[in-house]
């Protein structure tokens, strides 16, 4: 009974050994990032760069899988799919989407109004850092449709074109000579420099369309989308594309995986270093952490809460289960704090753990680590009422509303790096008329709220895909069902490969069939 017992523990472990090696490097690596803290001396920033090398490793592995990860799957995933069947299940995708990131922006709002982080504590005490980037909203939505549309796709691949914000320069004043002005000249002249100096107008800014390092991950998504739809509609001639776009994803997949033996180890530094690099932790923490709690709060009912109620309604499954299963690459989100850079490990837990079809797991990961941000939104919502909160403005229901709807579109476009929801703040603020660069107040704890909403982001897009997965298995049996009814008709169709007609004989693949009257031998 004992060796049963031990033979079953050893039989988890191994089935369980990565997740097991993530958790305990998560654990390490803030216990070693909490005591090298009390080194003496302490550590240089470039002890802390050396530290964090492993870590580094990691994330350029990642990175380095996106693009033939998001390209293969997306195009193999719509040339297999029969495009009124991929319909339906994009149509599923998108209404998860949105109903779910809605529900995390309310989520968002009820609990900043009603715990009210910005009206308790000494308000003077918050610190700002930095300066606030300069964004007009109807700029930044105008981005969100340009760089659907790249130029040029392999500059796609690492560059992105957006609108930014370039100061106009006031025209130097006119200078005049005292000696030679009449008394009433003088007297006009010393009133227009006096008006000058008490009144000085807001700086003026034009757009102008620069070009920005990093992958434009929405545009080589649309692309893939489109790519893939005319593939399959290619029927035959579109089969040797869609099979080297299949063998792609499959080699990229097995490189996923090495990588993922080695993420335990990057993990570790990653957490290690910031921990080490962080601030003042304690002071910062008292000053914002009743709107850290709020947010987390907030990140958890949404991600641990909602989110599975909506799964199990969907799919009458254990979604804890299934929440079990993506541990790996919400760990992973944590280290990381991008679900771009998380995508490959998503994907692989989607996969092997959860067991979604391969085809669903290729369409709808990739578009959800791009346009899904639930953690996003609710941050957004939850930062701009208590940005108006420390400032004392009371939003009214108009505002609010406005908050909910421009923090539910500037969640989708932003990008799936390190706080990237920092740039879309600004729009939130911008909206609704409150001062910009307070964006600076949350600067300090951002770092540690980025990595917590980014796996609440992950997790919503694997929950999406189980999801869109069990509503659609009607569909997927459809298109297997149609798929063999082909494959069938061209065996068939191509089953007489050789026929001899000789001497009245007839032999149709090397078979005798049947006699046929005539003097010639034929092979077709």
């Amino acid at each position: 009974m004992g060796g049963c017992s031990k033979r079953a523990v050893a039989k988890g472990v191994k089935s369980n050994l990565l997740l097991i090696l993530m958790i305990i490097a998560m654990a390490v690596g803030i216990g070693m990032g909490w005591g090298l803290r009390f080194v003496e001396p302490k550590l240089t920033k470039r002890d802390i760069f050396y530290l964090r090398f492993p870590g580094d490793i990691l994330l350029q592995m990642l990175k380095m899988l996106i693009l033939p990860l998001i390209v293969s799957s997306l195009v193999s995933a719509m040339a297999s799919l029969d495009l009124q069947e991929s319909g339906r299940i994009g149509l599923r995708a998108i209404v998860y989407y949105i109903t779910t990131t809605l529900f995390a922006v309310i989520m968002g709002i009820i609990l900043v109004l009603s715990i009210k982080p910005g009206d308790h504590g000494d308000k003077d005490s918050i610190t700002r850092s930095g300066k606030s980037k300069v964004v007009n909203t109807a700029d930044a939505l105008l981005d969100l449709i340009r760089v659907s549309f790249p130029d040029n796709l392999i500059e796609a691949c690492f560059q992105k074109k957006i609108t930014d914000q370039i100061p106009i320069e006031k025209p130097e004043p006119t200078t005049m000579d005292p000696e030679n002005l009449t008394a009433i000249t003088m007297y006009t002249y010393n009133i227009t420099n006096e008006t000058e100096e008490v009144s000085e107008e807001p700086q003026q800014y034009e757009p102008k369309v620069v070009t920005k390092p990093g992958m434009n991950v929405l545009g080589l998504v649309v692309f893939s989308l489109f790519f893939g739809c005319i593939i399959s509609r290619m029927k035959e001639k579109g089969r040797i594309l869609a099979e080297f776009f299949e063998a792609l994803n499959d080699a990229t997949m097995q490189l996923i995986t090495l990588v993922i033996w080695y993420s335990p180890i990057g993990v570790l530094f990653l957490i290690a270093a910031k921990m080490v690099e962080m601030d003042d932790p304690e002071v910062v923490f008292t000053q914002l952490g009743l709107y850290c709690v709020t947010v987390i709060v907030g990140l958890i009912i949404h991600g641990y809460i909602v989110l599975p109620i909506i799964y199990f309604i969907a799919t009458r499954k254990n979604p804890y289960r299934f929440i079990y299963g993506m541990v790996q690459a919400i760990v992973t989100a944590l280290a990381t704090a991008s679900s771009s850079a998380t995508l490959p490990v998503t994907m692989n837990c989607l996969e092997h753990n959860n067991n979604v079809d391969l085809r669903v797991a290729k369409f709808i990961a990739p578009i959800g680590a791009t346009i899904n941000m639930d953690g996003t939104a609710l941050y957004e919502a939850v930062a701009s009422i208590f940005i108006a909160q420390i400032n004392g403005i009371a939003l009214s229901i108009g505002q609010v509303i406005t908050v909910s709807v421009t923090a539910t579109a500037a969640a989708i476009g932003a990008a799936g790096v390190p706080q990237a929801g920092l740039v879309t703040m600004v729009i939130v603020l911008t909206a609704v008329g409150l001062p910009t660069e307070d964006v600076t107040v949350i600067l300090a704890v951002d770092w540690f709220l980025d990595r917590c909403r980014t796996s609440v982001n992950v997790l919503g897009d694997a929950l999406g895909a189980g999801i869109v997965y069990g509503l659609s298995r009607k569909e997927l049996a459809k298109m297997d069902a149609n798929k063999t009814k082909e494959n069938g008709h061209t065996e068939k169709k191509h089953a007489i490969t050789s026929v001899n007609i000789a001497n009245g004989d007839v032999t149709v693949n090397g078979i005798h069939n049947a006699s046929y009257l005539g003097d010639e031998s034929t092979n077709l």
